[in-house]
């Protein structure tokens, strides 16, 4: 997975597959793992999925709003004398 992903996820976070979303078991390394169960397997494309197969991701939208919020040097009052 791409660092630039990567730091966006979180054990137990969510992330999307191909459109499935999953919960975030285990932050491994430079990627991730995901806990499957064989009807979403079923039912979707991830169960014909192979090592190495591109997949589409998405990643939990709240990490990037908690980004953008630290990135503003006037958010939660810093630089304004906040507390």
């Amino acid at each position: 997975m791409p660092e630039r992903l990567l730091r966006y996820g979180v054990e137990k976070g969510s992330i999307s597959v191909d459109g499935v979303s999953l919960t975030i078991a285990q932050l491994a390394g430079d990627g991730m793992r995901v806990a499957l169960i064989p009807h979403t397997l079923a039912v979707t494309t991830l169960g014909t999925l192979v090592p190495g197969d591109l997949v589409n991701l998405e990643m939990d939208v709240i990490a990037k709003y908690v980004e953008r919020l630290m990135a503003d040097d006037t958010a939660f009052g810093i630089g304004q004398g906040g507390r």
